[in-house]
């Protein structure tokens, strides 16, 4: 009720059937109050789009006997016993079951190629089963990923220790963590107050909010380098007050109000910002270090971000507004939600004290998440201290942190994930297939823009069997460097191109990099569609980092 009201008042409507409840008269509930400073315009629209919910009141109205006696049948029909039916199926739809089974068991039978161990090929059977399952979703992904773990244990590709390694990562651990603030963010209110905040300066169209948040975390990126951290324990919590401020819930309809598009664009241009500085995400002084490794050149911070400040400020912009076109928010504009949120904001009036304790907590874990490397203090290690402080201080319950159903259903398919993809590159795996793409174009005789071409586009791409970008470039990126400068690419920007795709590779699959399992939870985008989007949006920046990035490395002599 509570987020319907807070619908209504900064200019957007409610369901009608939850109007229905609050009034005495059905008769009003199809014509707008004059007292309503809802935006015309906009109502109508959205009120077309609905669709048509059956009264519950007539749904389950009383016959009276004059009715039930004109009936078909009449009383005899009425006493007749009804007929025992079986309870309806709540297992695993069959279909995608059958699917995930027979994708398994087919490549299970294909014998493994040479210098592939049989371990290798197995384990990449039930990994790409599991895949399958995951897309198709027979069962929720956790049972998924369950499964597969299982199936890895029970035909001895892997032993348990092997398979349930990766709970134990902090990756996974982080993800869940950033939920569990989510929680704390929304429950005191601090999440409606930042919400508000927001909506009264960049409010009045929904594309505004959109950027504002965009190029607020492009400003956070440099400052903490995991993306886990900051698009998960700052930004979701804040895009996901948006979304319920503005009436856009999940499982209600209301989705693609506003909250399909934010969660979508917000994930999207994670990946662009942790691609534009060397302490964006985690993983990128690893490029950094394999880079001097493999060709004896040093790419310092300035470098890495002169050389994306271009590319990067391009997918910044470009990015939001093709999502808007292409998967719009239902709710465009709201000319009168400013004034109405500073309003709320005055309503609300000072901060309690439990908005203080998060607001405290959540500086602190920024702060340890921002000079953590000075001392000495990992992002898991600096979440987990916040979560203290919000527990011991009844701010978040422990009853609310087992409720929290997606932060332990993202747990287990995560990690699972990371397990199975990280012992396909320890069998030797990812191994063989680097040094197989790379015999196959150096033998085309190409030359080296082409042979380069081919190698990025493979590199990027064969991120879907990966679920952690640190695990991607410590397999595949000195081979794929070492091979392109070897056809004759400049080694040096060869090796910037590979570490930037290693950012924006994250964006395909909603596990590919930290901030994917975060915004994905959040339901608010099907499955299908995240894939589909990722996959597009990977064109899109393939084409800006390659084609506007290319013009702009030979301007500052990369190449």
């Amino acid at each position: 009720m509570a987020s319907s009201s807070l619908a209504c008042t900064i200019g957007f409507p409610t369901l009608p059937h939850r109007r229905r409840r609050l009034s005495k008269h059905p008769q009003s509930h199809s014509l707008p109050s004059r007292q309503n400073p809802i935006y015309p315009s906009l109502c109508s629209s959205f009120s077309k789009s609905l669709p048509r919910l059956p009264s519950l009141c007539g749904a389950f109205r009383p016959i009276s006997p004059i009715r039930a006696s004109a009936s078909s049948g009449g009383a005899a029909a009425a006493a007749a016993p009804a007929a025992p039916s079986s309870p309806p199926w709540q297992g695993a739809a069959l279909k995608p079951l059958a699917a995930t089974i027979a994708t398994g068991v087919l490549l299970w039978l294909v014998p493994a190629p040479a210098g592939v161990s049989r371990n290798a090929w197995q384990l990449l059977a039930i990994f790409l089963a599991t895949i399958v399952g995951i897309i198709t979703q027979p069962l929720p992904l956790g049972a998924v990923a369950l499964l597969g773990l299982g199936a890895s244990v029970l035909t001895k590709t892997l032993p348990f220790s092997a398979a349930f390694s990766a709970f134990g990562d902090p990756i996974p651990w982080l993800i869940a963590l950033a939920f569990f603030f989510a929680r704390g963010f929304i429950k005191t209110g601090l999440g409606n107050r930042v919400a508000y905040q927001f909506v009264s300066l960049f409010g009045s169209s929904s594309l505004g909010l959109g950027y504002s948040l965009v190029f607020s975390e492009a400003l956070l990126a440099p400052a903490i380098p995991s993306v886990s951290a900051r698009a998960g324990g700052i930004f979701l919590p804040i895009v996901k007050s948006l979304c319920v401020a503005c009436g856009s819930n999940v499982g209600d309809g209301t989705e693609n109000r506003l909250g399909s598009w934010l969660m979508l664009t917000c994930f999207q241009t994670s990946v662009i910002s942790s691609a534009m500085f060397l302490t964006a995400m985690a993983a990128n002084p690893l490029s950094a270090n394999l880079t001097f490794n493999t060709i004896k050149q040093t790419i310092g911070w300035t470098d890495w971000a002169v050389a994306a400040i271009v590319p990067g400020l391009v997918s910044l912009v470009v990015v939001p507004l093709l999502l808007y076109l292409i998967y719009p928010p239902t709710v465009k504009s709201s000319p009168d939600a400013p004034k109405l949120a500073r309003e709320k904001l005055e309503k609300m009036g000072a901060m309690t004290k439990n908005e203080i304790i998060m607001a405290t907590t959540l500086l602190l874990t920024v702060g340890l998440w921002i000079f953590g490397g000075t001392l000495n203090v990992d992002a898991v290690t600096a979440a987990i201290l916040g979560l203290s402080i919000l527990l011991i201080t009844g701010v978040v319950t422990w009853k609310e942190c087992l409720a929290e159903a997606v932060a332990w259903d993202t747990l287990t398919w995560f990690a699972a994930l990371i397990a199975m993809a990280g012992y396909l590159n320890k069998y030797g795996l990812i191994s063989w297939f680097s040094q197989t793409v790379v015999k196959i174009v150096g033998g085309l005789g190409l030359s080296w823009q082409l042979s380069f071409g081919i190698l990025v586009l493979l590199y990027f791409y064969s991120h879907y069997f990966f679920a952690s970008g640190a695990a991607h470039i410590g397999a595949m990126f000195t081979a794929f460097l070492s091979v392109a400068s070897a056809l004759g690419t400049p080694p040096l920007f060869g090796a910037m191109v590979l570490a930037f795709l290693s950012n924006l590779m994250g964006g395909l699959t909603h596990y590919g990099i930290g901030s994917a399992p975060v915004f994905y939870g959040a339901n608010y985008v099907p499955l299908a569609k995240w894939w589909g989007y990722g996959f597009l949006m990977s064109i899109v920046n393939i084409v800006i980092w390659l084609g506007i990035g290319g013009f702009w490395w030979k301007t500052i002599g990369l190449w």
